[in-house]
């Protein structure tokens, strides 16, 4: 007897706030970019949040931007953040699925997504490392 092979779609019913990072590192937007590298390097991440006076995001300052002011000769001039950041950098919620997170970030090429709440103020943060990691576990992949 034919048994034809039956392929079932799945969906996991992951959402941004199941793999996000929180709390979110954040930084004013007037600080000195020294003082971003340093928050990044002491968390273990490869991205700040900047905010403004009102806790707003504004912005994102990730390791590519470092790179570019230490190529343009730019570190050690306590130049502020705010003048290398990304400005209004695409977001996300927290009940955000997982799979429209991940087609966000391949199609702008990121690979760090702001989590924000319903008056723009950062919960998390999402890094293409949180879903690596995700998978990781999901696929029951040793780990040592």
């Amino acid at each position: 007897m034919f048994m034809p092979f039956i392929r079932r779609k799945r969906k996991l019913p992951l959402r941004v706030e199941d793999l996000m990072s929180t709390p979110p590192v954040t930084i004013d937007r007037d600080e000195p970019l020294e003082k971003a590298a340093k928050l990044m390097y002491e968390n273990n991440i490869g991205s700040v949040i900047v905010v403004g006076k009102d806790g707003k995001i504004e912005g994102i300052l990730t390791e590519r931007d470092l790179v570019f002011a230490i190529a343009r000769g730019k570190i050690g001039g306590n130049m502020p953040v705010w003048m290398f950041m990304t400005e209004n950098p695409i977001t996300v919620n927290p009940g955000t699925p997982i799979i429209d997170a991940l087609k966000t970030m391949r199609e702008a090429n990121i690979r760090h997504l702001p989590v924000v709440d319903k008056e723009g103020k950062p919960v998390g943060m999402l890094s293409l490392r949180d879903i690596v990691e995700a998978i990781v576990v999901l696929l029951g992949v040793p780990t040592e």
